[in-house]
């Protein structure tokens, strides 16, 4: 009798714990409720600085030759930075590269050489743009014959990837908002935040030229325009959702 009497008990209490246990489960599997969305933001400002590369090459009969043109005329470029006031720090001419010049002949089966290509690049940074133009034109004149475009940049531009950034945060929120206020629900606090970085549009200097005739080379000097640059942000966000 005594043993009839406990395992009713016994069954009430474990079906009592099973309850228990399948509550809990069912209380962590209810995913909560949220919205995804993403935001962009820009942000513009003038550029102050500039990096441009400037080449020397020569090709000539011997290595010598093609050295000493090549040499003379970085040189001449490297003066030229003096000039300017541009400090040593910024200029790098390290970059040299030399390669021998050979041609196919059809009658011998056999390469040719007639002679070697020597080339040269100095890259500079420069932080006045004031200077830009004098020193592209100039260059050309002290003999440089390969002229990249000249890469604009900020010496602000971690504050203005962070400000680009805020304003991404903020038409995520802004967004995310807008859809909850659409779901009559609320926007709760913000669950994951994810970015694909900030990023300059690329911009070059651009030099304006008279339709009516090309400037002079002292007139020339003034004719590059510093473009206007952009830096954009865009971020993924997700919210929770408050409904009522």
């Amino acid at each position: 009798m005594t043993q009839l009497v406990r395992t009713p008990w016994l069954a009430v209490l474990m079906a009592a714990s099973m309850l228990a246990s399948a509550g809990v489960a069912t209380a962590a599997d209810v995913p909560l409720r949220s919205v995804s969305v993403t935001g962009s933001g820009e942000v513009k400002a003038q550029p102050d600085m500039a990096y441009v590369t400037l080449g020397v090459e020569a090709r000539r009969p011997t290595l010598a030759e093609a050295r000493t043109e090549v040499n003379a005329t970085v040189e001449r470029l490297l003066a030229l930075t003096r000039e300017l006031k541009i400090e040593p720090k910024f200029v790098d001419s390290t970059r040299l590269q030399v390669q021998p010049d050979y041609r196919w002949d059809e009658k011998e089966s056999r390469q040719v050489l007639l002679g070697y290509v020597v080339s040269r690049q100095v890259d500079v940074e420069l932080h006045d743009l004031d200077r830009l133009g004098t020193l592209l034109e100039k260059s050309v004149s002290a003999g440089v014959n390969q002229v990249g475009g000249a890469r604009l940049d900020s010496s602000r531009r971690k504050e203005l990837e962070r400000a680009a950034l805020t304003q991404a945060v903020v038409d995520a929120r802004l967004n995310a908002d807008t859809l909850a206020r659409a779901a009559g629900a609320k926007l709760g606090p913000v669950q994951s935040l994810s970015t694909t970085g900030t990023m300059p549009v690329p911009m070059y200097a651009q030099k304006a030229m008279s339709v009516a005739a090309a400037p002079m080379a002292d007139e020339a000097e003034q004719t590059y325009q510093p473009s206007e640059m952009k830096f954009t942000a865009n971020v993924s966000a997700q919210f929770e959702l408050l409904v009522p």
